[in-house]
């Protein structure tokens, strides 16, 4: 049966903007959604500048979510889903406001701003009955999802050590008084207590759980300002104990010279281990005791069906980045449509932004002590 596009409005996304040009390319890949209205800046101005850069009809070019909400309120085809490509500070009170209003909501990670503004809007989420996503790329990538299902199904044996690794080199130096993007994202006013962490850090921490399928329990980090200046971390150095005992490490940085987003994920279990790594997201390798390595690819037959749903092209044509996007807005698409098991299942949804504002927060008071902290739970 044929699916109808549904009507997108999207926050963020103005001049300038990096992210909001991949959520709208991403919406629209699938034909799941077409991108009708926008609040692109908090300038009408910019915004109805940018809805006319990308076909939108000037009228429905709005300058916040209050107004966006109204005036598509009054139409018969009015929006239907809000995507949330603004700066941290303003996720939870666009986020209150669509769900409020009735709209499911797809955001940016992470959640929010802090970890209070997390825990209000989890309610709020429950109450409406709607879905809630976030876009944690990572997790759309075909290759991604087959780690899980091969370690889900014991194909490394049992887990016993998690490595993740996530290396940036464009806050080298300390250029956020020039460049918009990093501006906001060392101001802890709008980016929250954690700068790298928050940035990068919770995409490491969210992928090592979802691959791995273990929680991680307690941690201990270092979260240094190595940027004369910086008011919030630059770099991460984490240790990591998941349920079970199970070590790990995670580090993330956006002050290694000359890296550009070098994400690396291992997990080791007592049969074998694999790797995922950014560069080569087509590919998948497995580590066997006999000092066998194997590689399996993108669109190989032998897939699990969730690895299979994200991919588009025959094997050996390379998909990246926005595809991996795509694919979070596809199954947003279906949790909308009523398809169960999507949402905080492949889909990351609001336990998983729970888990991770959760990890910024206690790295930040273990960096504050110096000590090993537990990471609370769903009762915490």
């Amino acid at each position: 049966m044929t699916q109808r596009s549904l009507r997108l409005g999207l926050l963020g996304g103005g001049p300038g903007s990096f992210i909001g040009a991949v959520h709208r390319m991403a919406a629209i890949l699938d034909d799941r959604f077409t991108l009708v209205a926008g609040a692109f800046s908090r300038s009408i101005e910019k915004s109805q500048t940018q809805a006319a850069r990308w076909g939108v009809a000037p009228d429905r070019a709005y300058d916040g979510i209050e107004a966006m909400l109204a005036g598509e309120n009054t139409r018969e085809d009015g929006i239907e889903a809000v995507a949330i490509a603004t700066p941290n500070d303003s996720h939870f009170a666009i986020a209150r406001a669509a769900m409020e209003a009735g709209l499911p909501v797809i955001c940016d990670k992470p959640m929010t701003a802090t970890l209070a503004e997390a825990e209000a809007l989890a309610p709020i989420v429950a109450a409406s009955g709607l879905p809630f996503a976030l876009t944690y790329t990572y997790t759309g990538y075909a290759m991604i999802r087959e780690a899980r299902a091969r370690v889900a199904a014991g194909t490394i044996g049992r887990v016993r050590k998690i490595m993740v690794d996530y290396p940036q080199g464009w806050l080298a130096e300390a250029i956020e008084g020039e460049n918009v993007q990093a501006g906001w994202r060392t101001d802890p006013s709008r980016a929250g207590a954690g700068g790298a962490i928050g940035d990068i850090g919770v995409h490491a921490f969210q992928l090592a759980e979802y691959v791995s399928g273990l929680e991680a329990a307690e941690l201990v980090a270092d979260l240094p300002r190595v940027v004369p200046g910086r008011q919030l971390d630059d770099d991460c150095n984490i240790l990591l104990r998941f349920a079970g005992g199970v070590p790990g490490v995670l580090t993330a940085s956006q002050i290694a010279t000359g890296e550009r987003n070098g994400l690396r994920l291992r997990v080791y279990g007592d049969k074998g281990g694999l790797e995922w790594c950014h560069d080569a997201p087509g590919e998948l390798i497995l580590r066997w005791r006999d000092a066998r390595t194997e590689i399996i690819h993108a669109g190989a037959p032998s897939l699990s069906l969730d690895a299979q749903r994200a991919i588009r092209l025959p094997s050996g044509h390379p998909e990246g980045f926005i595809e991996a996007f795509a694919t979070l807005y596809a199954d947003f698409a279906d949790a909308i449509a009523g398809t169960q098991g999507r949402l905080d299942a492949v889909l990351p949804g609001i336990r998983e932004g729970l888990r991770s504002m959760r990890f910024i927060d206690c790295a930040v008071r273990s960096d504050e002590a110096r000590a090993w902290l537990p990471i609370p739970g769903e009762a915490a």
